[in-house]
């Protein structure tokens, strides 16, 4: 198995082939992006091609019609996954069911999973929504940012360990953030104040490599998903930021590869 990690675009400045650049230039085997406003696809899948960077398609979709299309936009760039922000976290069971039904018809369909991120305000926003659809729908596969769920429950979520380890079971990405109570995002995983929340989602993205390993995977991929602001903290009244994005997502990149330094390229 070789660990690959990715480079996200959010939070980002410039032009598409400049980040693409950068994050070549700094080590990562890919990005995570939607369709780039900038670049017409064919020379979007020619920019990663010149720097031999994979792609991981991101996707966001209240229903069914609107991922299709994203879906059809995205496969000509060939990802290496494709994760979706799915639905919102206030649609009924009943709604809830036929989108995941949608979802499943689809990635039938492209013949590649289409992976269900735990986020926010969508339907798998907390780990007993998700657990709910993980069991009735066990075709469906996860995109794991558990720092929303950390965020959600308003503590580390030890006591909803079945949705936990079935999550860590499915999951096929994984989104290297580190929350805490209060927020999806400590300012800097490398301060000692985020030690506790840092190991604890590392022996969750652990359990995650373990199912990768016992099933025979041959890719672990990561992105250290680290956002601007507001997501990263500022100081009041001028707003400046109080971390480097693009540091602390470098760091977070180093201490993976260096933790899994048996599978790292």
């Amino acid at each position: 198995m070789q660990l690959r990690i990715y480079h996200s675009f959010w939070g980002m400045t410039g032009s598409t082939q400049s980040k693409i650049e950068a994050a070549a230039m700094a080590g990562y085997d890919g990005i995570e992006s939607a369709l780039a406003p900038d670049l017409p696809i064919d020379e979007y899948r020619g920019v990663l091609s010149d720097h031999k960077m994979d792609f991981i398609a991101a996707m966001s979709a209240v229903d069914g019609d609107e991922l299709a299309r994203q879906v059809e936009s995205l496969l000509p760039l060939k990802p290496t996954r494709m994760r979706l922000h799915a639905g919102r976290d206030c649609m009924s069971r009943e709604e809830g069911k036929r989108y995941f039904a949608r979802v499943l018809a689809l990635q039938e369909e492209i013949g590649m999973p289409i992976l269900i991120e735990t986020h926010r305000g969508r339907m798998f926003y907390s780990p007993w929504d998700a657990l709910y659809y993980m069991k009735e729908f066990p075709a469906l596969r996860v995109n794991a940012d558990f720092s929303h769920w950390v965020n959600v429950c308003e503590r580390l979520p030890d006591d909803q360990e079945e949705a936990m380890a079935l999550a860590c079971e499915r999951s096929l990405h994984i989104h290297a953030r580190v929350g805490y109570e209060e927020g999806p995002q400590v300012p800097d995983p490398a301060a000692p104040e985020a030690a506790r929340y840092l190991e604890w989602h590392l022996k969750q993205w652990d359990r995650i490599r373990k199912h990768h390993e016992e099933r025979g995977e041959e890719l672990l991929t990561v992105t250290p998903e680290f956002g601007p602001p507001p997501y990263l903290h500022t100081l009041p009244y001028t707003n400046v930021p109080v971390a480097d994005l693009w540091s602390v997502c470098l760091w977070m990149a180093n201490q993976l590869r260096e933790r899994w330094k048996d599978i790292a390229g």
